[in-house]
């Protein structure tokens, strides 16, 4: 009876449950927010100019072409605060999200393999990454929509007024002084004012002058159909080029920094549409930049129209510079922090 009652309540015959927040989920959500800041940090000049080139008017003189010149040219005109503008709510969002995509991604693959039961293939972790990164999107949109806005608030990008027999002056959203009256008027609604030019400022004209709080969450079903791939392929192709790159006994750090960076370039590439789309739908209240979209796939058809094919990869090259030190600083952050958390 003895036995049987101990044998009974032996932890090895139990269900093994985990809490809610656990240590080991606790580290999770530690090392992917903290993996989240260091890879957008290190990158953050390249991430303004991407979204500065991806919703510029293609139409329009004084673009920002080139990255190397484009980025003196934010440098003259901005100095650092420039080169980091967007970056405090690009963080504040980055490290929910981040944490919530891997804290999501590890959870996921227990469930999905029965908790080791069954083997981990390719398919299990394209699924397990696409639903961690919806998961990610739908908790932090809102401060990506808002970071987008701060992020070309205060860049001269070239701007499109209504018809006018006179073109437009060039300016940038600080200084109006030589355009037209129209333009002029844009600019103002764009962000003149400094109180809009900080997260919860740009937040209230948002939900003040585009309809409510619907606004902030403009563009989310060609983000969440974007991001599910992208997420889905990065973790994917990491975790393979991880068993290639760094077997047992050759896991150096560059290693481990070339399978990060690999795996986000894959990944970028095959859904850089999708974040073309993203950026065009979260601006489009944004009178100054001349364009409004109905939806996503008006957006779409627009682009093609007017720009063809190529206008769907604008600014895919400083964005590929910045996806391979950004996504490597994030894999290998999280698995150091893991590693110190003692997760596994």
């Amino acid at each position: 009876m003895a036995s049987a009652q101990s044998s009974t309540q032996s932890p090895d015959a139990l269900p093994s449950k985990q809490p809610f927040l656990s240590p080991q989920i606790s580290s999770y959500f530690i090392a992917g927010g903290l993996a989240g800041a260091a890879s957008r940090t290190v990158v953050s000049p390249l991430e303004r100019l991407k979204i500065i080139q991806q919703v510029q008017p293609a139409t329009a003189e004084g673009q920002y072409k080139g990255v190397w010149a484009s980025l003196m040219r934010m440098w003259r005109e901005e100095g650092f605060r420039g080169y980091m503008r967007g970056n405090g709510i690009n963080c504040l969002r980055i490290v929910p999200y981040s944490a919530v995509q891997f804290t999501t991604y590890e959870q996921l693959k227990k469930w999905f393999t029965n908790y080791g039961e069954t083997a981990l293939d390719t398919p299990t972790r394209l699924a397990a990454g696409a639903l961690a990164g919806i998961t990610s999107v739908c908790s932090t949109y809102p401060l990506d929509l808002v970071r987008s806005r701060l992020s070309i608030a205060t860049a001269s990008i070239p701007l499109q007024a209504s018809p006018a027999p006179a073109q437009p002056t060039l300016t940038s959203a600080y200084h109006t002084a030589s355009a037209s009256a129209s333009v002029s008027g844009s600019l103002r609604r764009a962000a003149t004012n400094t109180r809009d030019l900080t997260v919860w400022g740009m937040t209230q004209k948002v939900i003040r002058e585009e309809g409510g709080v619907r606004a902030l969450y403009r563009g989310i079903v060609a983000t969440a159909v974007g991001v599910a791939p992208y997420v889905g392929i990065n973790f994917a192709a990491y975790e393979a080029l991880r068993g290639a790159i760094t077997p047992p006994g050759k896991s150096s750090v560059p290693r481990k920094l070339l399978c990060g960076a690999l795996a986000g370039s894959i990944s970028q590439t095959l859904t850089y549409p999708f974040d073309v789309l993203r950026r065009k739908m979260q601006v489009v209240g944004m009178g100054a930049l001349g364009v409004r979209y109905t939806g996503a796939f008006d957006a779409l058809i627009g682009i093609l129209r007017t720009e063809g094919p190529r206008g769907l990869y604008r600014g895919l090259w400083p964005n590929l510079l910045k996806v391979a030190p950004s996504i490597a600083t994030s894999f290998f952050t999280y698995e150091l922090v893991k590693e110190l958390l003692g997760a596994s």
